[in-house]
């Protein structure tokens, strides 16, 4: 079968490259339109990125000479392009918010990284192992916007929750209901993109904010977790949560330390780690060619889950928990680990892509 053609839109930027990286050989999508900002328009992509390239290894042969189109020109999109995954954000939430459906007006799926529409609330947010039923709300947004059938905007959530919430949604879904969470979590550089690498001011340091960090820590589980009503998404309200997000100077991966009282029956320790190394999401019946073999990956040592160790389990799409204690305060505590810049950008993108294709929003041919 023909593999499905996309674009990636702000290619030349760390999530891009991301992109670059992990597409290069992907089985169902081959990648045929690179597009940038207007600075970077008409120039071959090993000029514009290799004094700035930022993955390991080198940029994918098949790409050097790939010619960037700028990405507000829609007549030099290739034809039979399907899909566009997007790391793009303009210069305030309301530019990208119109931008992105810009795109699928012109009957194009878009696959977002930005937190512009995360909190549209006919826009679904998906982490496929926990909500995969949320795109039918596509069917509602193309519509009430009176989009083509093959043109809609998803989203993936914030890169900070990827490190626990899977693991806290395991739990609710096996009948052990949470009250009240409480997460510190402990942020990677490349976080903040390229300028987080490069910042000289960040290294050997610890920065103790994150404008908008903890805000979407505490509010997107709530939707993930929500139910579709009247062709919106309505935030859950099945427990509370309350963050801190500081950044750490490792490279890559978000750790992640958290507190947890369950509403009344308190697993224990064995139910619980048994019931991470038996979770079985919905979404494995699709064999997704992104997904990991084993979404949650247990550690018993006492000095794990470690980034150096850890942050690449399953390609770096695994999510690995450690330190599962009694807490003075808390029922439990447990250190979560998640690579930011795949499970967490780009490779949990791509994994929701390949759910809208098995799902039958976007079609081969």
């Amino acid at each position: 079968m023909n593999k499905i053609k996309v674009g990636i839109l702000g290619v030349t930027g760390m999530v891009g490259q991301s992109y670059v990286k992990l597409l290069q050989n992907h089985p169902w999508f081959d990648v045929v339109d690179f597009a940038a900002s207007s600075n970077s328009a008409g120039k071959m992509y090993s000029k514009v990125v290799s004094k700035k390239w930022l993955m390991d290894g080198e940029i994918p042969k098949k790409y050097l000479n790939f010619i960037i189109r700028d990405i507000h020109n829609f007549e030099d999109i290739p034809n039979d392009v399907k899909l566009f995954f997007s790391a793009l954000d303009l210069k305030n939430k309301e530019s990208t918010r119109n931008f992105e459906f810009s795109y699928a007006k012109k009957g194009y799926a878009l696959v977002s990284n930005s937190s512009a529409n995360r909190w549209t609330d006919d826009v679904p947010m998906i982490i496929p192992e926990i909500n995969p039923h949320h795109t039918e709300i596509i069917f509602s947004q193309q519509q009430i916007r009176k989009l083509p059938s093959t043109g809609f905007v998803t989203v993936k959530p914030n890169c900070s929750i990827q490190s626990y919430l899977i693991g806290l949604f395991s739990l609710q879904k096996s009948g052990y209901p949470l009250k009240d969470v409480q997460v510190t979590t402990l942020q990677a550089l490349s976080g903040a993109g390229a300028k987080g690498i490069t910042n000289p001011e960040w290294h050997k340091n610890i920065i103790p904010f994150i404008k908008g960090e903890e805000e979407k820590t505490e509010q997107e589980p709530l939707k993930i977790l929500g139910k579709i009503q009247s062709g919106k998404i309505k935030k859950s309200n099945i427990f509370n949560i309350s963050a801190t997000c500081i950044r750490v100077p490792v490279i890559h991966g978000h750790s992640a330390v958290v507190q947890i009282n369950f509403e009344s029956n308190i697993p224990s320790k064995e139910e619980i780690i048994k019931i991470w190394n038996t979770f079985k999401p919905d979404v494995y019946e699709f064999n997704l060619p992104s997904a990991p073999k084993k979404t949650i990956i247990y550690r018993k040592e006492s000095d794990r889950p470690q980034v150096k160790a850890d942050v690449n389990n399953q390609n770096g799409m695994a999510i690995t928990f450690g330190r599962l204690k009694n807490d003075k305060f808390f029922d439990y505590k447990i250190i979560g680990l998640s690579h930011n810049t795949i499970r967490g950008a780009a490779g949990g993108a791509i994994l929701t892509a390949e759910l809208l294709v098995k799902k039958g929003f976007i079609k081969y041919g």
